[in-house]
């Protein structure tokens, strides 16, 4: 390992730690005495609050300190980290307290006024597809704490026009076009179920249930969601319905390819008729088989509604 490589790789082992001794890293990074008291200079040179506590075991402290020690990229890594923050762009919420523009800054105070114009350059040229999305999620960073520290929440959601009332444990977080969405485990209906994350009021810390371990809920959604009276279904589809698919689909279906053609098989629950014969209508002339004959005829119900309401326009 280069001593570079192994600089960069010793802030990010100790960044966490209070305190550590000279043999920890003589045996961690397989180095002598002097190499070891070198690299420890190094990593004070370079800012990284160290100090020495005399003693025969070369025991060193690390003073508290929220920002994250340098850690040192090449010019590919900044560029991919640079341009990933663009996505970022298409929320108008995260979970995180930041600003992309103050990110990018940062980014430039790193390098070179040469790789700041040809960043630039870059930035004008090459763009990340996303999806816009306005709808303000005020309790996402809620969500995400109460997640990680595995607590049972009291939410307030609106659902149609009527604000009900929620014992939930969340365990995902996810997004689509813009959109944020958090699956939580239900604990009246003893079941999981996903919200949209804008439609959330209010989030609160509830002692009414026993939380679950989050292990418990990291199955596959084929376990997680799917109910005892699921009804199976198999959907024939052209290679533009599988471009389709690629684009936006659910965790309760799978595509296949066989025989040079490709097939999207899942599930749906009792209730969720409406939303899968909508989702399937859109694959419009790619379908050429359907399974069961229920799916079918609920698709042409859903095609049919379409039909007579451009009529009346």
């Amino acid at each position: 390992m280069k001593k570079s490589e192994r600089i960069n790789d010793m802030m990010i082992y100790l960044n966490d730690k209070k305190s550590f001794n000279l043999k920890n890293i003589m045996e961690r990074y397989s180095i002598s005495k002097s190499t070891a008291l070198r690299d420890i200079q190094s990593l004070e040179e370079i800012g990284m609050p160290i100090y020495s506590n005399s003693g025969r075991n070369g025991c060193y402290g690390i003073l508290p300190n929220r920002l994250l020690s340098p850690i040192v990229f090449t010019i590919d890594e900044v560029h991919a980290l640079y341009f990933s923050m663009q996505t970022l762009n298409a929320y108008q919420s995260t979970p995180f307290h930041l600003s992309v523009e103050k990110l990018k800054q940062k980014f430039e105070s790193c390098i070179s006024e040469e790789r700041i114009k040809r960043l630039r350059k870059m930035d004008l040229i090459f763009s990340l597809g996303s999806y816009q999305n306005k709808n303000e999620c005020g309790c996402l960073e809620h969500i995400l704490n109460m997640a990680i520290e595995e607590n049972v929440c009291e939410v307030r959601y609106t659902k149609g026009e009527v604000e009900k009332q929620f014992y939930v444990q969340f365990f995902d977080i996810t997004s689509a076009y813009g959109q944020w969405y958090a699956s939580a485990y239900n604990f009246q209906t003893k079941k999981p179920q996903v919200f949209r994350c804008d439609k959330i009021h209010s989030v609160q810390r509830s002692d009414k249930y026993i939380a679950k371990p989050l292990l418990e809920f990291l199955i596959s959604s084929q376990e997680l969601f799917r109910e005892e009276d699921a009804i199976t279904f198999e959907i024939g589809i052209s290679t533009k319905g599988a471009d389709i698919f690629h684009k936006e689909h659910y965790p309760s279906m799978e595509l296949y390819h066989e025989n040079e053609k490709y097939y999207i098989r899942g599930f749906y629950n009792k209730g969720e008729e409406r939303f899968i014969a909508s989702y399937f209508a859109a694959y419009g002339e790619t379908i050429f088989s359907i399974k069961p004959v229920i799916l079918k005829k609920l698709i042409l119900e859903r095609l049919d509604t379409i039909k007579k309401h451009l009529y009346c326009i």
